[in-house]
């Protein structure tokens, strides 16, 4: 086992360790989620699941809160940020929140990092320490502030949704390898909150295997980009419990232009049933998400560990 492999299968463990924040009580804010690459994409999940719950959020690159924050929230509008990112030092995420408090705003930071530039911006941080074998692509880390963001949003994360995510992982183990054989064209879809873990997903294939993938929320699919699927397109599938009927219809268009599908929660060429609270899926999905780039990475001889133009931490000079 290599040390990707490592930090995706052995994270678990540090999930049971991550601590419980309080869930806000204030629900007359708006809350910015801010983060840049992965941690966006866990962004986009956490802001959909605090507002589900009541808590109005939008998630917002860290450079377009920097530079555009007024695009987003208008003067006048009480605000609060949720900066994510797992070394504390991403230079657009660092500056966010620094202006952002030098504003007034409360900063919430959620990071791996104890002691990085994030926390010394933050008036409350939220730190999980990911698996140490973690390299550049964020594997541990990003579940992990996820985990806190659901938390933070009232989704309960205990032993049962733990344990289903650890089957749903080996599950998915066993048949990536023989869904992705043959493939070039890879596309993650998924509604709601499970949005920004298809994006995430759709990201990590990207990065560690260099392949070409897509990412779009389920239905948005019909709409222009299912012209690209044929016989060399895997099409993984976030199925959500409340469009489930249509999603299926969807896998069954794919399926008969000659893609494969992966269908998590629902109908595909592969179909793999998802535990726990639905409220908790963007958390069980990631893992499996995750184990697919890697096996897509081994499929093409490359590194997982060394992605091409990529650094563990992103600085602007």
């Amino acid at each position: 086992m290599n040390a990707t492999e490592r930090s995706i299968f052995e994270q678990f463990a540090y999930w049971r360790s991550a601590p419980l924040p309080d869930v806000p009580s204030n629900r007359d804010v708006l809350r910015a989620v801010v983060g840049c690459g992965t941690s966006y994409n866990l962004s986009l999940s956490i802001a959909a699941s605090l507002t589900a719950r009541g808590l109005q959020a939008i998630a917002v690159p860290g450079s377009e809160w920097w530079h555009h924050a007024s695009a987003y929230a208008g003067a006048g509008r009480a605000v609060e940020v949720l900066a994510l990112s797992r070394s504390g030092e991403s230079t657009e995420t660092v500056e966010a929140a620094r202006r952002s408090r030098a504003a007034g705003l409360k900063v919430t930071a959620l990071t791996c990092a104890a002691g990085s530039a994030l926390t010394r911006h933050a008036d409350t941080v939220l730190y999980a320490p990911t698996h140490a074998d973690e390299g550049i692509v964020m594997t541990a880390s990003a579940s992990l502030m996820l985990l806190l963001g659901l938390r933070l949003a009232g989704v309960p994360i205990g032993p049962e949704v733990i344990a289903a995510a650890e089957s749903l992982l080996a599950r998915a183990d066993r048949e990536a390898t023989a869904l992705l054989q043959g493939r070039s064209h890879f596309v993650f879809l998924g509604a709601g909150s499970l949005y920004g873990v298809a994006q995430e997903g759709g990201l990590k294939l990207q990065e560690m295997s260099l392949s070409f993938t897509q990412a779009y929320h389920s239905l948005e699919y019909r709409h222009g980009p299912i012209a690209l699927a044929d016989e060399r397109t895997l099409v993984v599938l976030l199925y959500s419990p409340d469009t489930q009927a249509e999603e299926a219809k969807l896998a069954r268009e794919l399926l008969a232009n000659g893609a494969r599908v992966l269908g998590l929660g629902g109908p595909g060429s592969v179909e793999l049933e998802i535990g726990g609270d639905a409220a908790a899926r963007p958390l069980v999905c990631l893992p499996a998400l995750q184990v697919l780039g890697e096996r897509q990475a081994q499929l093409k001889s490359l590194d997982s560990r060394a992605p091409r133009h990529l650094s563990k931490v992103v600085l602007l000079g």
